[in-house]
């Protein structure tokens, strides 16, 4: 049996580096939000006749009355640019059906004059009203699943003594897992200049699906071992249901792992933001289950950190008085 209690400030310690080192990077510069976030419009172009470079399209946008314009890379001579809100566009919201004549045509027409023939596609617009709805729903969204994931297990564990710390600790993971895919994506927002849009939100609610399901399996391996013999030391507890489910964690992990890895190298542009959300939220969510999840649980139940701040606070007072 291996004994990942009796090293469980090492697994807290690992993990609470890569939680702040996500949080530094979200406070300096933030996620990039894309145009569900922001309002404005998005397209996609190709240029079928010759090669286009990024700076020429960017004073292709210029010259045309977009200096805001951002130009991003998407495949073979392909782009995806984004620019403030066109006028007589449809909205992204909107039905399907075609688009009438407004200032993207016009915008079509000049880089067909300077880029010879193109196909436009993926046209949308969001205007102000429908971004601001669309985040305070996302808000809510993942709010009200961490709610639920609390109360639900709290039920679901409420034979045992103090059945919210299991729920606490399940929700202190997923908020771990979600952190650091998002300190991920405000690096990658900042230096290759991905944007967060409405799959980002749908690929967290994923991971943190994942993330608790992973964790459920633990608790409920530690709540059989605690029914069973209640004088069980709670360490040899979960060492036992860690010992027991982590072969069954990795390998589920791992078969998921490598179907979105296989999606990666041969999926599309438009859903490789999704695809790795997934990747490193599964990956650290099967760790936090273990490292986490678990390790917290058992610092609680063992009441460390209570234990921690007597001894600081012992240490605070003997100096004091020494210095009196």
């Amino acid at each position: 049996m291996l004994d990942f209690a009796g090293k469980r400030w090492w697994y807290l310690g690992f993990s609470g580096v890569f939680f702040v080192a996500a949080l530094a990077a979200l406070a300096i510069w933030g996620l990039k939000p894309g145009i569900e976030f922001t309002s404005g419009s998005t397209f996609t172009v190709q240029f079928l006749e010759r090669p286009v470079s990024q700076a020429e399209l960017r004073q292709a946008m210029r010259e045309l009355g977009h200096p805001e314009a951002r130009v991003q890379a998407s495949g073979d001579n392909t782009y995806i640019v984004r620019t403030s809100e066109l006028e007589n566009a449809p909205s992204l919201t909107a039905g399907a059906g075609p688009v009438p004549p407004g200032e993207i045509d016009d915008i079509e027409r000049g880089l067909q004059e300077r880029f010879g023939a193109l196909q436009r596609k993926d046209f949308a617009t969001v205007s102000g009203a429908v971004s601001a709805e669309i985040a305070r729903y996302a808000t809510l969204a993942v709010i009200a699943a961490a709610a639920a994931i609390l109360v639900y297990i709290w039920l679901a564990f409420r034979q045992l003594p103090k059945p919210w710390r299991y729920g606490a600790c399940a929700v202190i993971a997923l908020v771990h897992d979600a952190v650091i895919v998002m300190g991920l994506f405000a690096i990658l927002g900042e230096f290759r200049g991905v944007e967060v849009d409405t799959a980002f939100i749908t690929a967290i609610l994923t991971v943190i699906g994942f993330s608790v399901h992973d964790t459920i399996v633990v608790f409920d391996r530690i709540r059989e071992m605690v029914t069973h013999d209640p004088y069980v030391p709670f360490e040899e507890a979960v060492n036992a249901s860690l010992t027991e489910t982590l072969a069954r964690s990795i390998n589920t992990s791992l078969v998921v792992v490598l179907t979105i890895v296989a999606m990666l190298l041969i999926g599309g542009e438009t859903i490789r933001n999704f695809l790795l959300v997934l990747l490193v939220g599964i990956v650290a969510g099967t760790y936090s289950s273990i490292g986490v999840a678990s390790q917290v649980l058992v610092a609680w139940e063992n009441r460390d950190l209570a234990r921690f701040w007597r001894k600081i606070r012992g240490q605070q007072e003997l100096a004091a008085a020494e210095a009196a």
